[in-house]
């Protein structure tokens, strides 16, 4: 087909490109009897391609039309909501497996709109990433997270290593180790207490320009997160070559364990990864006791999910510090 012609890597010196193609068509006369109507439809279910992943093809129907309107309305909106200030961030505990007692917290970015409401982080984040959005919006989050941080070690509520996510495009489109300087420069904050997360779709750009990039952001005192590991696209000798503190279980497979034979094979041979490779281990999307129970079993080091806690508002994140704060033991001796 014309999209695994073009999944073919394209060498350019020591550099492999690889291409991905979204692609949408409209059929005469059902879709349209004008070539205007066609490429209109045509467009609209290219879009559509993009939205479920990218690589794919897609025909025109009715029902995207739709989908489309709501597209062009978050598109508006979304080049206004920086300077709105209709961002939040919310932060969901990361939780020890075995004592239950809190090592981090992952920041999630939220966009609530005043006309359309809660917007899903999956609408409108390909769509920041299409528009040139995206490197502005990591920025803000950096900012952000580093201001909570410095806010809840002044406040005594919260002192543990804080992670935030980057897109892929801020390797390419932006200074991002620059920007995470910044933060925390302006904010004062250790950069032991930031986390970067990123993802695996940083390699097929360049490895080693992804290398350099990491290598500075570990210069800053910054730790390092593979977030959805196994889902993309990095071998796995790319481990052992790049600067990664911690390996994140996705948890599309956390949610089939131990149940499902495959996955639990999956989740096995990645904690043996991270133990051989001297990573931490996280796991994402933990909701019943027997994936806890399974993943104990591994050794694996955190938690993250609705066990313990959804995504939390900065005020209710702190009531839920308080709530999980070590019982301090008072001991008195008498002679």
């Amino acid at each position: 087909s014309l999209i695994e012609a073009l999944r073919e890597p394209i060498k350019i010196g020591t550099t492999e490109i690889v291409i991905t193609t979204s692609i949408g068509g409209a059929i005469y006369p059902d879709d349209g009897e004008d070539a205007e109507t066609l490429l209109k439809h045509a467009d609209i279910a290219m879009y559509r391609s993009k939205e479920i992943g990218r690589n794919s093809f897609q025909l025109y129907k009715p029902a995207m039309n739709a989908r489309s309107l709501e597209r062009m309305a978050i598109e508006s909106k979304l080049k206004q909501a920086l300077k709105n200030n209709e961002f939040s961030l919310y932060y969901q505990p990361k939780i020890d497996s075995f004592t239950h007692q809190i090592v981090g917290a992952e920041a999630l970015l939220r966009w609530h709109d005043s006309e359309l409401g809660f917007i899903s982080p999956a609408n409108f984040i390909p769509l920041a990433e299409e528009l040139g959005l995206i490197v502005d919006i990591d920025i803000w989050v950096i900012n952000a997270v580093c201001k909570q941080i410095q806010q809840w070690q002044n406040k005594g509520i919260f002192d543990k290593r804080i992670s935030a996510n980057v897109s892929a495009l801020h390797f390419t489109q932006g200074n991002l180790a620059q920007s995470v300087e910044n933060a925390l420069n302006i904010w004062q904050v250790d950069g032991r207490l930031l986390e970067i997360e990123i993802t695996e779709s940083i390699f097929i750009r360049s490895l080693e320009d992804a290398k350099k990039v990491l290598k500075a952001l570990k210069q800053l005192g910054v730790s390092l997160s593979l977030d959805d590991f196994g889902t993309g696209y990095s071998a796995l000798s790319y481990l052992a070559r790049l600067p990664i503190d911690t390996l994140k279980i996705d948890a599309s497979f956390v949610a089939k364990v131990p149940d499902e034979y495959g996955n639990s094979q999956i989740v096995k041979a990645i904690a043996a990864m991270a133990h051989s490779l001297e990573l931490n281990l996280v796991a994402e999307g933990v909701e019943q006791a027997h994936q806890l129970a399974f993943l104990q079993e591994l050794d694996c080091h955190a938690i993250q999910g609705y066990f313990f806690s959804k995504p939390l508002s900065v005020e209710q994140f702190e009531l839920f510090c308080e709530a999980h704060r070590p019982a301090k033991i008072a001991l008195s001796v008498s002679s």
